[in-house]
């Protein structure tokens, strides 16, 4: 009867997005023909190249690395690459001194694994780092696999921000060479800060939550290291926001990680499409293969239709009402992933809320504003840091107060 009610679960849901998806593709066709590029459609012409939208003279390196003169690192002497991202990618970390040769990396035990890629303990240069090494097989069974990764090594190598995970170098040689070597952190994961451990179980079988103050402490930085990306130009868009792509350090402090989602958003661009983003279209089995990420996952964006950086917003919020809760997101519904994500979509469900009288003024308020149906009614992440602030200051106070209370 599970398994039945499973597969109906499936029905309804692959059901709405087909309808949605057949939609979107006759208004797509209809603007088209209006301007006059529907035979690059139905010709079947390949998609542009994707570029990285920077521009070559303007990136940077992610450290300060010695480039190598070994005929490895030249990129005349590198192997064929079909996806001119890619090879672009791999020239600038030659150019500004973060590419790493595969035989400076001695590499131990696996730490972590993900649905494309094994994170190690390893050494580089005599310092200990963490590799996330891709496996082979993504690039074999995914075409646009090459660009997926160059858009990682891209954007982590632009960033300069104490919240968000430092790049040490890369090697882009798909498809048995393709890695990042970051700073290495504690290992653990926001989730199993919060939760006690990988394993999803209720509350009251899982260890106390940490002080509240620290949990009001790890949203501000995420918050922080949001508005970093956001206020970037073009800004970045992180798309896969949640407690599995947030590291903590050996002092607890966070660091958004795992940028293979994330996309640019340029300067006068309103919105990026779902299903019409190729690189996504091609990965989308990633998505797939990790169901928890549809829990944080915005509404349009499952909806398949045009978004903008405010479903990093959304993502968010699951994840502040989850600090504050300290209970999985809609854990006490019982739902599969599909249901959760089509109730989502059609705007019937949302997680649990923390009581009003337990929790700072204004908290509650702030997360409902963060996941709102309508992307443009959420704040910016300028406005919930402010926001966050202030409630961490309020915690305190409260904390002092009945602490020299109990004293008199």
């Amino acid at each position: 009867m599970e398994e039945l009610e499973r597969q109906r679960d499936l029905k309804e849901t692959y059901k709405a997005r087909l309808e949605s998806t057949q939609e979107y593709l006759r208004f797509c066709l209809e603007v088209a023909q209006e301007h006059g590029f529907l035979h690059l459609i139905t010709d079947g012409a390949p998609p542009p190249p994707q570029e990285s939208p920077h521009g070559d003279a303007e990136a940077e390196p992610a450290t300060t690395v010695d480039s190598n003169d070994s005929d490895e690192d030249d990129p005349a002497e590198a192997p064929p690459c079909d996806d001119p991202y890619l090879a672009a990618t791999r020239d600038l970390a030659v150019q500004h001194g973060w590419s790493v040769v595969l035989d400076e990396i001695e590499l131990h035990e696996v730490i972590g694994r993900g649905t494309t890629a094994d994170i190690h303990w390893a050494t580089w240069r005599g310092l200990d780092v963490a590799v996330k090494w891709v496996r082979p097989e993504f690039f074999r069974s995914n075409p646009g696999g090459e660009a997926f990764f160059a858009q990682e090594a891209d954007v982590l190598s632009r960033q300069r921000h104490p919240h968000v995970l430092r790049l040490v170098g890369a090697c882009l040689r798909p498809p048995d060479s393709c890695f990042l070597v970051t700073e290495l952190l504690s290992g653990a994961t926001l989730g199993e800060w919060l939760h006690g451990g990988r394993e999803r179980r209720p509350r009251e079988s899982s260890p106390p939550p940490p002080p509240l103050v620290d949990r009001v402490s790890r949203a501000l930085e995420i918050a922080l290291a949001m508005r970093h990306l956001h206020a970037q130009t073009p800004r970045v868009v992180h798309r896969d926001l949640k407690p599995s792509n947030v590291l903590l350090d050996a002092d607890l402090r966070a660091r958004v990680t795992d940028f293979g989602h994330a996309r640019f958003l340029p300067d006068g661009k309103e919105a990026l499409t779902g299903e019409t983003d190729t690189t996504r279209s091609q990965c989308i089995n990633v998505h797939l293969r990790s169901p928890r990420t549809y829990v944080y996952m915005a509404p349009e964006v499952i909806r398949c239709e045009p978004y903008t950086e405010k479903c990093d917003v959304y993502s968010f919020g699951i994840m502040l009402n989850e600090l504050m809760t300290a209970e999985h997101p809609y854990i006490e519904t019982n739902y599969g992933p599909s249901k959760i994500a089509l109730n989502v979509a059609n705007g019937t469900l949302r997680p649990k809320l923390p009581e009003r009288d337990v929790y700072p003024t204004g908290l509650t308020d702030l997360i409902c504003r963060t996941w709102d149906a309508e992307p443009s009614s959420r704040p910016s992440f300028a406005t919930i840091t402010l926001a966050l602030r202030e409630i961490k200051q309020q915690i305190v106070q409260h904390t002092e107060y009945k602490k020299h209370s109990n004293y008199a």
